[in-house]
């Protein structure tokens, strides 16, 4: 199948499928043409990318994981390298929680120090912007 079609059934953008190539991730076989020919492994391949990068994984971490991928779920050898990078993405993932749960504190402190009869105000950062007057017909005041 070529680039586009396989773009259509994985919901993955040409461009996209372009930067899985140039990274080594697919290797899809060439025709006499010079058109990309992709096959049903490319697709496998492909949806399992998308899988892991919908799980919060970086490309790097994916190339690392790709070859240990099997079946549609996907199914992972926990082979060392597997559980190292694994280790590694839920230690980052829980730091980043952290960040967020002291952000969340330090906005949550500032709404507590404001008084409770404070009246309520208008936020127009996501109010309509209003159109801006026409100018007057030529001749007219």
């Amino acid at each position: 199948m070529k680039i586009g079609e396989l773009a259509e059934r994985t919901g993955v953008s040409v461009r996209m499928l372009r930067y899985y190539e140039q990274e080594g991730l697919l290797q899809p076989q060439r025709r006499n043409s010079g058109y990309r020919d992709f096959g049903e492994a490319e697709e496998r391949t492909v949806q399992r990318i998308r899988t892991l990068s919908e799980a919060g994984l970086k490309l790097a971490s994916i190339r690392q994981l790709l070859p240990c991928v099997h079946g549609d779920k996907p199914i992972l050898e926990l082979c060392p390298a597997v559980l190292a990078t694994l280790r590694r993405e839920i230690a980052a993932l829980d730091e980043k929680i952290e960040c967020l749960q002291i952000s969340r504190q330090i906005l949550g402190s500032y709404l507590e120090t404001l008084p409770a009869t404070e009246p309520a105000k208008v936020c127009l950062i996501n109010a309509p912007a209003r159109p801006a007057p026409r100018p007057a017909p030529h001749g007219e005041r």
